[in-house]
C-alpha cells in the first residue's frame, strides 16, 4: 500500500496539466506517488502525459463522471493510507507535503486537511475560494480564514500554526483512506467537473451550485435542533441576498441563480432524506460512545 497517493482529475486539461503538473511532480516525487485520473479527455491530455510525463500513473476512466463521481471512480482503483485531492491548477512548493503527512500521522482522531491556499495571481495574498481552511457562521453561510466577504488577507504568517477548521477545500484536499470510504466518498448529486478549471467567481452557474449545494448540506447535516433555525434565517437571507445582487449590483444573472437554487433545494431534499437519518443516527452514536468512554 502507497502512504500518499496525490489525484488529479482531469477533463480536457492538457495545457493546465502541461503548466503546473511539473511542481507537483518535483516536490512530491519522494513522498507520494502521482495519478491523473482522466475523465474520458477529448483533447491530446493522455498523449501528452505519456509522452513528456511517463513518471505519472494514469487511471483512464471510460466516460466523463463528473467531478465527485470521477473521483470516487479513480480512487476505487487506488490503495494508500492517504488520498491527496488535488485540482489541475495548483501550483505546489517544496515542502508542501510533510506537514500534513507529519500531522495526521500523529493525530489519528484528524480525518483530513489541507494547506494553505496562495493566488496564483497575487502570491503574498490568499486565494479567495480556499484560503486557510474554513467554517460555517450561524446562518450556515461558509467563510474562509483569509477572506472576508470579498477581502482577502495578505499572507503574513498568521495561519503558519495548524488550527482545527469546519470544512476543507477540494482543491488541495488530504485525507486518510478509511476515511474517505466510511463516509460514501464525495457525494456525487452536488459537485461536477466543468472544464480544465474552476468556475471563475461571479459566474451564474457557480452561485446557483454554492447555494443549493450549501443548503442540502445543511440539510444533511445540521442537528435537528439547528436546522429549523437555520434554515428559517436562510429563507430570509438568502431572497436578501438575491435582491441585493439585482438592485444594487445589478447583477440578473446571480439573481436568478440564488432564486434558481431554492426551487432545486426544495424539488431535491426529499432526495436526501435517508442520507440525513444516516448521518443523524451515526451522531447519536458517537456522543454515546464518548459518553461511555468518559465514564
Amino acid at each position: 500500500m502507497e502512504k500518499v497517493a496525490i489525484v488529479i482529475l482531469n477533463w480536457n486539461g492538457s495545457e493546465m496539466l502541461r503548466k503546473y503538473l511539473p511542481s507537483v511532480i518535483q516536490y512530491s516525487r519522494e513522498e507520494a506517488t502521482v495519478y491523473v485520473a482522466d475523465n474520458a479527455s477529448s483533447d491530446d491530455s493522455l498523449e501528452m502525459l505519456r509522452e513528456h510525463f511517463p513518471e505519472v500513473k494514469l487511471i483512464v476512466l471510460e466516460k466523463n463522471w463528473g467531478f465527485a463521481e470521477g473521483y470516487n471512480q479513480s480512487l476505487k482503483q487506488i490503495e494508500a493510507e492517504y488520498f491527496l485531492l488535488l485540482n489541475s491548477d495548483i501550483e505546489v512548493t517544496h515542502h508542501w507535503l510533510t506537514p500534513m503527512i507529519e500531522y495526521l500521522d500523529s493525530h489519528q482522531e484528524v480525518a483530513a486537511c489541507q494547506p494553505k491556499l496562495l493566488s496564483i495571481f497575487d502570491r503574498d495574498s490568499f486565494e479567495y475560494a480556499g484560503a486557510s481552511g474554513g467554517f460555517l457562521d450561524r446562518f450556515g453561510y461558509p467563510f474562509c480564514r483569509g477572506r472576508i466577504f470579498e477581502t482577502v488577507e495578505s499572507d503574513n504568517g498568521q495561519y503558519d500554526t495548524p488550527a482545527d477548521i469546519l470544512w476543507a477545500t477540494g482543491a488541495a484536499l488530504m485525507i486518510r483512506a478509511k476515511d474517505y470510504w466510511q463516509v460514501g466518498g464525495l457525494d456525487a448529486r452536488l459537485a461536477y467537473h466543468v472544464g480544465g478549471g474552476t468556475l471563475p467567481k461571479g459566474n451564474p452557474m457557480k452561485t446557483f451550485l454554492n447555494f443549493r449545494n450549501n443548503l442540502t448540506m445543511l440539510y444533511k447535516c445540521l442537528p435537528d435542533e439547528d436546522l429549523t433555525y437555520v434554515m428559517r434565517w436562510r429563507w430570509a437571507l438568502d431572497y436578501l441576498a438575491a435582491w441585493e445582487m439585482l438592485l444594487l449590483k445589478r447583477n440578473v444573472g446571480d439573481f436568478l441563480a440564488v432564486c434558481r437554487a431554492r426551487r432545486a433545494f426544495r424539488r431535491w431534499r426529499k432526495d436526501f432524506e435517508a442520507d440525513r437519518q444516516t448521518i443523524q443516527a451515526s451522531r447519536v452514536a458517537k456522543v454515546l460512545c464518548e459518553g461511555t468512554e468518559d465514564v
